[in-house]
C-alpha cells in the first residue's frame, strides 16, 4: 500500500535537474519541487486512483510535484473547504498549483463558485496573495467552460467582465494573465454572453504579462474567441478542465 513517504520517496528519485530548472525558468520555487515531468505523474497516478486520503496528504506537503499528482487523483467534491482554503494559501509561487490543481478540485466542490468569487476579490484585499487571486479567476473560468449556461449566473458574470475591464492593466502579473483567460472562457464558452466579451477583449487589448525565460506568449483575447467562433465550436462545453 502507497504512502505518503513512499510516493515522496519515488518522486525524489523520478526528479531531473532539466525539469526542475525548466520549472524555474516559468517562474516557480525550484526549492518546492523535484522536477518530476508530468508524463511521470500521470503513471505514478494510475497506481494511487480512488485514494482520496492519500491524496489529501499528498496535498498537505506543500511539494508541487507532489500537489500535482494529488490534483490527478484526489475528488473535489469529497474534499472541504477548510482543506480548499489551506492548499490554495500554499500555492504561492508554484502557478501549476494555483492555476491547474486547485481549479481542477474546486470546480467539483460545492460551493466552488463562491470561494472563487472570494479569492478573486484577494487581490486587492490582501497584499501578497496574488496566487490566490488566480487560483479564483482560473476556478471561475473553469466553471464556465464545464456548466450549463442556464445554471450561470450571468450577472454576476458581467460584473467580472467589467472588473476586468477596469482593473487588468494595474494588476498583478499572474493576475492579468488569468484574467485573460477568464475573458477568452466566457467569450469561447458562455454563448449569450459571448458578445459582451469580444467587446471586452477589444477594449483591454494585448495583455502584457512577464511569463518568465520562456517563449511563452499572453492570447489576444479577441483573436482567441474569433478563432472558436471560425471553428464553429462557440458554446461547446467541456466534460472537465483536468488535462
Amino acid at each position: 500500500m502507497a504512502t505518503v513517504d513512499s510516493i515522496m520517496a519515488e518522486l525524489k528519485k523520478k526528479g531531473s535537474e532539466k525539469t526542475r530548472a525548466t520549472y524555474a525558468r516559468h517562474g516557480m520555487d525550484p526549492g518546492r519541487l523535484f522536477g518530476v515531468s508530468v508524463a511521470d505523474l500521470k503513471l505514478i497516478a494510475k497506481t494511487i486512483k480512488k485514494q482520496q486520503d492519500l491524496a489529501c496528504a499528498l496535498l498537505d506537503t506543500g511539494n508541487m510535484d507532489a500537489m500535482y499528482l494529488a490534483g490527478m487523483v484526489a475528488d473535489g467534491a469529497k474534499v472541504t473547504r477548510a482543506q480548499l482554503e489551506r492548499w490554495v494559501e500554499t500555492a504561492g509561487g508554484l502557478q501549476m498549483i494555483s492555476e491547474y490543481t486547485i481549479p481542477w478540485l474546486t470546480v467539483e466542490y460545492p460551493e466552488g463558485r463562491a470561494l472563487a468569487v472570494e479569492w478573486i476579490a484577494s487581490d486587492k484585499a490582501h497584499v501578497g496573495k496574488e496566487h490566490v487571486a488566480t487560483s479564483g479567476w482560473c476556478t471561475y473560468s473553469g466553471l464556465v467552460a464545464i456548466t450549463p449556461d442556464e445554471k450561470l449566473d450571468h450577472t454576476e458574470i458581467e460584473k467580472l467582465l467589467a472588473k476586468i475591464t477596469k482593473e487588468i492593466h494595474g494588476a498583478q502579473n499572474r493576475v492579468r494573465h488569468t484574467m485573460n483567460n477568464f475573458v477568452i472562457s466566457v467569450g469561447s464558452y458562455v454563448t449569450p454572453l459571448s458578445k459582451r466579451a469580444k467587446e471586452v477583449a477589444a477594449e483591454i487589448g494585448n495583455v502584457s504579462v512577464d511569463m518568465g525565460d520562456t517563449a511563452c506568449k499572453v492570447p489576444l483575447a479577441t483573436a482567441y474567441i474569433e478563432k472558436v467562433e471560425a471553428m464553429g465550436k462557440l458554446g461547446q462545453k467541456r466534460k472537465t478542465i483536468r488535462c
